[in-house]
């Protein structure tokens, strides 16, 4: 049996359950591709991430990192559970609105937003903008004159520290395309530039390291140096941070091989780091807020598909290919990512062969697993992904016109279509026609 499939999971039928739903009369009820999410691992993430906080007694913000999966339902879930939120672009605010989400629990991310994005948060009142770039913080300027408003602003900064993870997840290191250098002196001129503009509101500072990490000690020394730097600042300017953002990047387990500790053991480690250099420093204890994302909607996340044509031969691994692909799940792709895929009838089955599981996309690179072990399938066959919750759907594609995948939130037994499936009247609606 597949080590991440609970036996609470398997129904009396001996098929794979999620939120209580039978995962084949899901594929039934709403076809394949699909993306289901079980919407009490979320909840009950999100809890785990406030219970640190609370048994340490300190002041904090779980702050969804909402790129990891964005729609109107996740950001109505966050709001139920009264998590923060940061989004990244207009386009994932926009969604946040629709949902109704409280826009003082919103912070705005991005290393090049633009100036009708920097509008759309200052109209909408979102609670904080984490300042990037000198540029930005003259179109945000510019912004707040034109409105006669002010805004709370963090500054974003590279801490100067590698995260040990795929060079395209490392954030903090010097050579980042994000936030102001602290080394060169760019962070102290990106404050006294906040400080001397009386429209900005400071607040404190921001660093991430990256993503899918499993070591405590790059955070522990994220933290410490953020704390170090606030310190600098209240000696060198007489500014005091009221908030430390430690961002997320808590890594989850995929396959068999990983071994993660559970998230809020990171974070654990984190305010008790920041808790102790605090008082070493003689600074009063900010604020402490994290950015999780993949670790609460990843592990919540499946991807159902359809087993359609095999190829076999001889000497080589024979090719299972599914009706869903790197348009849906472009992580194996991008950054050869590795899941666990077990039959959806039967997720017990022992595994019979090892094959390339293959996606539908016209491309060789359409490689969903390279070795998957599986027990015997057929055309028709349901297999389902597992932990694809995170950067699945977030980043899919309409490769090929191929049309994305609905999503179904699961939960108490009951299935919710949170996103319609596209239709092919749906890709082509913003064609216009060529007249010469």
């Amino acid at each position: 049996m597949n080590e991440q499939v609970q036996p609470s999971e398997i129904n009396a039928a001996g098929h794979l359950t999620i939120g209580g739903v039978d995962t084949l009369e899901l594929a039934e009820q709403f076809g394949t591709p699909l993306v289901v999410y079980d919407v009490a691992a979320i909840r009950d993430q999100i809890r785990r991430f406030k219970k640190v906080f609370e048994d340490n007694d300190v002041d904090y913000e779980v702050s969804y990192a909402s790129k990891a999966f964005s729609s109107v339902a996740i950001y109505q879930v966050m709001k139920e559970e009264g998590a923060h939120t940061d989004v990244v672009s207009g386009g994932e605010l926009t969604t946040a609105i629709k949902a109704g989400f409280p826009m003082d629990k919103v912070s705005f991310h991005g290393n090049n937003k633009s100036l009708a994005e920097l509008k759309l948060a200052v109209d909408h009142h979102v609670g904080m903008i984490m300042l990037d770039n000198f540029h930005e913080i003259d179109l945000l300027n510019q912004v707040l004159e034109e409105a006669d408003t002010s805004a709370d602003v963090m500054l974003r900064i590279t801490p100067g520290i590698s995260a040990h993870a795929h060079k395209y997840d490392q954030t903090g290191q010097v050579d980042s395309k994000f936030g102001f250098d602290v080394d060169s002196g760019q962070a102290d001129k990106a404050l006294q530039k906040v400080l001397a503009n009386p429209r900005l509101r400071m607040h404190g500072l921001h660093g991430h390291i990256g993503s899918q990490i499993f070591e405590l000690e790059g955070f522990e020394l994220a933290a410490k140096k953020l704390i170090d730097i606030a310190a600098h600042w209240q000696e060198a300017f007489g500014y005091t941070a009221e908030i430390v953002n430690v961002g997320g990047g808590f890594g989850i387990k995929y396959v068999a091989s990983d071994k993660p500790l559970r998230p809020e053991q990171f974070v654990d480690a984190i305010v008790k780091t920041i808790k102790k250099t605090a008082q070493e420093k003689g600074l009063p204890l900010p604020e402490i807020w994290i950015e999780p994302g993949r670790s609460i909607v990843g592990p919540a996340g499946y991807n159902l598909y359809t087993v359609g044509s095999r190829k076999d031969v001889p000497g080589l691994k024979p090719y299972v290919t599914i009706d869903g692909g790197m348009g849906d799940n472009i992580r194996p792709a991008l950054y050869q990512a590795k899941y666990e895929t077990v039959l959806a009838r039967d997720p017990q089955a022992k595994p019979v062969e090892t094959v390339r599981l293959a996606g539908k996309y016209c491309e060789s690179g359409d490689i969903m697993a390279e070795a998957q072990p599986l027990p015997a399938t057929k055309a028709g066959d349901v297999l389902v992904t597992l932990d694809t919750g995170a950067y699945g759907y977030a980043m899919a594609s309409n490769y090929n016109r191929n049309p994305r995948p609905a999503v179904v939130f699961a939960e108490n037994g009951k299935a919710s279509l949170v996103i319609k499936r596209e239709s092919y009247a749906d890709l082509i609606h913003l064609d216009l026609p060529y007249n010469g």
